[in-house]
């Protein structure tokens, strides 16, 4: 890919240049477990004390310092996804959230680096939104089974099969494709953007599931694309149920990424901050997320008197962001996301179009 272009010589002087280049390179600090370390990283060790034994704290605890003063010192403001790691997501993110949050709140940081706990498709939409920003991600090859399903080539094949019919494209995707989209969409919101259209035959694309979600939920006709998510289509309608038949008074909640054999069978279902909210709101004594499993050691700090049954299907993409991994980032300030200014316009309009509806 090449490196966004903004117009004008100056900015296309900034972008050629590597964001090691435009901000140097800093020196390794000193990754030692000192008395002021345990100070200052003791209040962050209670957000997570059920998840990591305090006999490993003295290893994370020098990372999480040495990140949370770095980034000041950078200008960088840290978004986490809901799928990682409690160190990640409770001790070093400025913001956390599911793929719309991130996508929002990416407009609304003041910091002019971007540091994208998640995966590629995120960081690329954090750069669609940000363009004179510089937006890094951990590992550049943190990506996604949903994104890696279809290509822009796919899309166009697509509308030239349907003319005229509205593309609706989750966000899990890559920029190529959403410069082929007329609006993108997540698991909260595909339902209320597919009934933004008037038309009564949309293309939702790219996740068969949540299409199929979507189509018990609206009048219009929705046509599917093949691509799922790794994690959630490992889930079953039988093994929810065993679970339910064992104890019929926990509570099950699914991800709409999931088979609608396994919705039918939930009591709840929403996207990643949705079922946060849920549980937060309802406050059920046994709860099973049908999601990523990192997510539920998320709330389970949050929430006091909550059991979480946890069926651990990882997402291996999601775990290749790691807190050794994000301080090299902003030490060496890579690696950085570029988006091919060819693509770049039109791919950002559907994520605005996504982010400025209002329903």
């Amino acid at each position: 890919m090449t490196r966004l272009e903004t117009g004008t010589t100056a900015q296309a002087t900034r972008q050629a240049q590597t964001a090691a280049e435009r901000f140097g390179v800093m020196e390794r600090p000193e990754l030692k477990y000192t008395p002021a370390v345990a100070r200052e990283t003791a209040h962050l060790y209670e957000r997570v004390r059920n998840h990591i034994p305090e006999i490993e704290w003295p290893v994370y605890a020098p990372y999480v310092h040495a990140i949370n003063r770095i980034k000041k010192e950078r200008g960088a403001a840290i978004l986490a996804h809901n799928y990682q790691t409690p160190d990640i997501f409770h001790c070093v993110a400025d913001i956390a959230g599911d793929s719309l949050q991130l996508a929002r709140e990416a407009t609304l940081v003041d910091e002019q680096i971007i540091i994208q706990c998640g995966v590629h498709f995120m960081a690329e939409t954090s750069k669609l939104l940000n363009m004179d920003k510089t937006v890094l991600i951990p590992d550049g090859k943190a990506g996604c089974s949903l994104s890696d399903s279809i290509t822009g080539a796919d899309v166009r094949l697509l509308k030239e099969r349907y003319p005229g019919v509205p593309v609706v494209t989750y966000v899990n995707t890559s920029a190529d494709v959403k410069a082929e989209t007329d609006i993108c969409c997540t698991s909260s919101n595909a339902v209320a953007v597919c009934e933004s259209f008037e038309s009564d035959t949309i293309l939702c694309i790219p996740d068969e599931y949540l299409a199929m979600n979507v189509a018990k939920q609206t009048k219009k006709k929705i046509l599917t694309w093949k691509g799922h998510c790794e994690v959630h289509e490992r889930f079953t309608a039988e093994e929810l149920l065993a679970y339910k038949e064992a104890d019929p008074t926990i509570e099950i909640i699914g991800h709409p990424e999931c088979h609608p054999d396994v919705i039918a069978v939930c009591d709840y279902s929403g996207s990643t901050s949705g079922m946060i909210n849920y549980v937060k709101d309802t406050r059920p004594s046994r709860v099973l997320l049908v999601t990523e499993c990192s997510m539920a050691s998320n709330i389970e700090s949050e929430v006091e008197g909550v059991e979480f049954i946890k069926p651990c299907n990882l997402c291996p993409h999601m775990k290749r962001i790691t807190l050794p991994k994000i301080l090299d980032s902003l030490l060496t300030m890579t690696e950085e996301v570029v988006v091919d200014p060819a693509i770049a316009d039109r791919a950002r309009l559907a994520v605005e179009r996504m982010v400025n509806l209002k329903n």
